[in-house]
């Protein structure tokens, strides 16, 4: 499967519908693709509603053997126009950042409800790092995708969950390298889920706190 087919199956592996082999080989590019990370979890509010459906359909009503190509069509398009607005959401939130972190250290901004991920984006003035994420609810926790900017390598940093009950666990960890500007793109996990966690910190591994994104 080329790569521009495994952006196409972001839908499919939302849905929980790509077969083993191919839910294998999604994954796999999931790790080196910040941004199908990020259209995972514009499907939160569709996986949710699906899952509800299932939960309030009487055992009585037969399932559907086979969608006609009607349906399809109509489903394909209705996740496009999610998606697009989606992007412009998180275009609109990281933009929003910029303008607040002349506000100091720490500013961040939260995009609106709507689509089941939550998305931050913060400046710290004094180090000069800024960082944005988006977290999605999973089964077993919290998905998230990051993108830094840090030009002050090198160093091993690494990003932490914060909990509300003051519990920490890292997310994900990474190297700066000297006199990088290219932003790094990860992605990880944390087994809180997302409405128990205060706040988001990009650290170095030697516990210097680079920029907080706390979640509103």
């Amino acid at each position: 499967m080329r790569s521009l087919e495994r952006h196409g199956d972001v839908g499919a592996y939302a849905l929980g519908v790509l077969d083993e082999a191919d839910r294998f080989r999604f994954e796999d590019h999931l790790v080196r693709c910040p941004g199908c990370v990020v259209r995972v979890g514009e499907f939160g509010s569709t996986t949710a509603a699906l899952a509800l459906y299932a939960r309030a359909t009487p055992p009585a009503v037969e399932s559907v053997a086979e969608a006609g190509p009607a349906l399809l069509e109509g489903l394909v398009s209705r996740m496009a126009r999610v998606r697009r607005a989606g992007r412009r959401r998180w275009l609109c939130a990281v933009a929003a950042a910029v303008v607040l972190a002349v506000a100091g250290p720490g500013a961040a901004v939260l995009a609106g409800p709507g689509d089941g991920a939550v998305r931050l984006a913060a400046r710290d003035a004094r180090t000069g790092v800024s960082a944005s994420l988006t977290a999605s609810g999973r089964g077993w926790g919290t998905q998230v995708g990051l993108e830094v900017r840090d030009a002050h390598g090198p160093r091993v940093c690494e990003l932490v969950a914060v909990g509300k009950d003051g519990s920490r666990q890292t997310v994900a960890s990474w190297a700066v390298r000297a006199h990088d500007a290219a932003p790094t793109t990860t992605w990880g996990g944390a087994a809180l889920r997302p409405q128990d966690i205060a706040r988001f910190e990009v650290r170095t591994t030697d516990g210097t706190r680079l920029v907080t994104l706390p979640v509103r």
